[in-house]
């Protein structure tokens, strides 16, 4: 295969996703019945106008990164995703590298929480998805790219989140997510991104390498698992935060739901509707 092939394949599959079965809002407007190219783009965390140079051929030589990302986000078979690869000039990741795939099996479960904030992380907590629910309650997150996708950076050096915590629960926080990271590091030592990523986490935040090195176990999980999201429009919302770790894929689903009946379920009922309405117009 010829790698000028591979914006033709993009742009085939491109076509044929529905935008609700990625939980984009379908609008008013839309003529094309598959996604936009600034869709996709966004979905799979890289500009509209590198997505554009890609399927007109002009950019010749993406990333292994990137071409994981067309897949993920165009939702593509096993041996769709293999072809994308070769046809990018790669050879499809073995199993010393940090799976960032998400299963069909397992996009149907997402599928079934549309009204539900759900994202997913791969084993580094790099941001695989996000849905339009999660998105209202926490903030865009279709324009982050590189390492400003990766819950640890975003914590340690980032912005930040809307999660209000206390001093030491931040700590807590960030303890469990480096001693998480580096579980992760040593089930995959060939993964060269992975080692990038520690590299530059440990080069920049005095505070990642100070837990990276440490001898002191992490804390142990928080059983309430509840989380206070100071959101912009409807003010505090108090939450139950629940990670389900698919284990065979090595990601991580983090769902936010709230007591039925509660103040708090209203709010959060409100914040999803400002945030989506807002997508569709």
């Amino acid at each position: 295969m010829e790698s000028w092939e591979f914006g033709p394949a993009v742009r085939r599959w491109r076509d044929r996703v529905a935008p609700e079965a990625v939980g984009l809002p379908v609008g008013r407007r839309r003529r094309a019945t598959g996604l936009r190219r600034e869709e996709l783009a966004g979905l799979a965390g890289i500009s509209t106008d590198y997505l554009t140079r890609l399927e007109q051929g002009r950019a010749t030589a993406p990333s292994a990164q990137v071409v994981e990302s067309l897949a993920r986000a165009l939702r593509l078979a096993d041996q769709e995703r293999d072809l994308l690869y070769r046809l990018a000039g790669h050879a499809a990741p073995g199993l010393d590298v940090v799976p960032a795939r998400i299963t069909r099996s397992v996009h149907r479960l997402l599928d079934r929480l549309g009204h539900t904030p759900v994202v997913v992380y791969d084993a580094t907590w790099t941001l695989l998805l996000a849905n339009a629910p999660y998105d209202a309650l926490m903030g865009e997150t279709s324009a982050w790219r590189g390492i400003e996708r990766n819950a640890v950076w975003r914590n340690l050096l980032g912005p930040g989140t809307r999660v209000v915590h206390t001093p030491a629960e931040q700590a807590d926080h960030e303890a469990r997510l480096v001693a998480d990271l580096r579980l992760t590091a040593s089930r995959y030592p060939a993964d060269r991104a992975l080692r990038r990523l520690v590299a530059e986490l440990a080069d920049k935040s005095p505070r990642f390498a100070e837990l990276w090195e440490s001898d002191v176990p992490a804390p142990p999980p928080d059983p309430s698992k509840r989380k206070v999201v100071d959101h912009p429009a409807v003010g505090r919302i108090t939450l139950d935060c629940d990670t389900l770790v698919v284990a065979v894929d090595d990601v991580r689903i983090t769902v936010y739901t709230a007591e039925p009946g509660t103040e708090d379920a209203e709010r959060l009922a409100l914040a999803v509707v400002l945030g989506t309405q807002a997508l569709v117009d």
